[in-house]
């Protein structure tokens, strides 16, 4: 696997090793000793998702209260996506900064995000299918979203599919209603970078081999 971090500090893309001949592919898209390595400890699951969307339909941006936060370990099983990560950390030196990745059923790319960040991502291609680890489970009360569309984040949203032909952005009620970034931080509704860190940190502590990794 090949391991590298994004512009967002902690989140990393990982490219998977492809093993094929004419039956078909084989390859691991989580594998513990790389995430350790990355993260300082393993991915505790909890719950594991599947969403399909069609072309054009954006998810997110969708971020959890930490802690205990949720993590999120996410590919593209079927189709295309362009899977985005947002630094929602208030006091991170890199707050509302933004990263982007190309996942698809190609080279089947992994992003691995930890707490504290936002995630969203937009399909690429009608029944495009992207699976996650998650470290938590659903709970409604500490689950939050920012507005996709802020012009603050500036997110570059694609306006054509994997086919070339013309996007038009769909977004559920929920999502379209979500705050923008500003105002969810006046409300004070964001994760505090510190908080996070304290909180990452102690996962890291509770390691079998606390030894180890420490990034």
């Amino acid at each position: 696997m090949q391991v590298r971090e994004l512009a967002v500090p902690g989140a990393w893309e990982i490219t998977p090793t492809q093993h094929g001949d004419d039956r078909g592919t084989f390859l691991e898209w989580y594998a513990d000793p790389v995430v350790v390595e990355a993260i300082g400890h393993p991915l505790r699951l909890a719950q594991a998702n599947l969403s399909v969307s069609a072309a054009g339909v954006v998810r997110g941006v969708h971020y959890a209260d930490v802690p205990p936060g949720q993590a999120k370990h996410v590919t593209c099983v079927r189709g295309a996506v362009l899977d985005v990560v947002v630094d929602l950390r208030v006091g991170s030196p890199t707050f509302g900064t933004w990263d982007s990745v190309l996942l698809d059923d190609v080279d089947r790319r992994v992003v691995h995000i930890p707490e504290g960040l936002g995630h969203a991502f937009c399909a690429l291609e009608d029944d495009s299918t992207v699976a996650y680890l998650c470290s938590t489970g659903y709970s409604p009360g500490r689950e939050h979203g920012i507005d996709p569309l802020d012009p603050e984040l500036g997110i570059a949203w694609p306006d054509r599919g994997r086919d070339g032909a013309p996007l038009v952005l769909r977004l559920s009620d929920k999502d379209a209603a979500a705050p923008r970034l500003a105002e969810a931080l006046a409300a004070g509704a964001l994760p505090d970078a510190g908080e996070v860190e304290a909180f990452r940190a102690s996962l890291r502590a509770a390691r079998p081999d606390a030894q180890g990794p420490t990034a």
